[in-house]
């Protein structure tokens, strides 16, 4: 597992880690390793997969699950990167990837929830199955595996769990109720666990992109629609992928314990805008 050290790709100079008595901390500090896994959910593809990629760039092991079980193809052939076929609404599966992949790295630093998958359906047509589907994977997955990781960070003396959530959190978008209702709920459960956990050195924050262009709304961008919700954006484009792994991969290298359950939007200011 590569390290981001002087000399190493990373600033030169030496790096100076501070609050490293515990948690993330104490992850980075020694030799300039990273003691543990981060585990990303929903890591196959679009920004999970380019969170998985920035994290492992800078030096963590890294637990990639999917409902394939797909490596992101820059990770395939990297040391310390496994993929994992996880169903996030499994209790069963997500206790026995997770003790796996504690075991293999020697204990986990942190937990991305990106998994998540997005319904237009108008309110009348909604069926229960679908409204269950969307919630079962964006809030209750997300709560099964902050409860299935708890003891692991704790055992680590704390660390970090990023909920990616979504700037609709806070907006009303037609056809899109158990999307939004999923992802506002997701900000509550952020919330709630980082004032119960915070006594376990646990961080937890919620990442709220705005309109990003992944290879799944990259043609709906590119419509007349589309090009219409990006001009309402003060800086005027949709965001990167890479953009919000950066900001991500960068709260690992905290230490950033004050933020917990914070919610923090990254839409290019469109939530703010008027």
């Amino acid at each position: 597992m590569s390290s981001t050290t002087a000399g190493d790709g990373g600033p030169g100079g030496a790096v100076v880690v501070t609050g490293a008595s515990r948690g993330i901390g104490a992850a980075m500090a020694g030799d300039g390793g990273r003691a543990g896994a981060v585990v990303v959910t929903g890591a196959s593809r679009g920004i999970g997969a380019a969170m998985a990629i920035e994290l492992a760039r800078r030096g963590w092991t890294v637990a990639c699950l999917s409902r394939s079980g797909e490596m992101p193809g820059d990770l395939r052939d990297r040391d310390g990167v496994s993929a994992h076929v996880c169903d996030v609404t499994d209790e069963a599966a997500l206790s026995r990837v997770f003790a796996a992949v504690a075991e293999a790295a020697g204990g986990i630093a942190g937990l991305v929830n990106n998994a998540g998958i997005h319904r237009q359906t108008p309110s009348v047509q909604l069926s229960r199955d679908e409204l269950d589907a969307v919630l079962n994977v964006n809030t209750v997955g997300p709560v099964l595996a902050c409860r299935e990781v708890h003891p692991h960070l704790v055992a680590t003396g704390g660390g970090l769990i990023v909920n990616i959530g979504s700037f609709w959190d806070r907006l009303g978008v037609p056809r899109t109720v158990a999307y939004c209702a999923s992802k506002a709920a997701l900000g509550a459960v952020t919330r709630c666990l980082a004032v119960e956990w915070a006594a376990d050195g646990i961080t937890v924050v919620d990442v709220a992109p705005g309109y990003i262009s992944t290879d799944m709304n990259r043609d709906y961008l590119a419509s007349d629609s589309g090009r219409g919700r990006l001009a309402r954006v003060p800086s005027g484009r949709a965001g990167e992928p890479e953009e919000v792994a950066a900001f991500v991969a960068g709260l690992f290298d905290g230490p950033v314990g004050y933020l917990t359950g914070s919610t923090i939007y990254m839409d290019g200011g469109l939530g703010i805008s008027v």
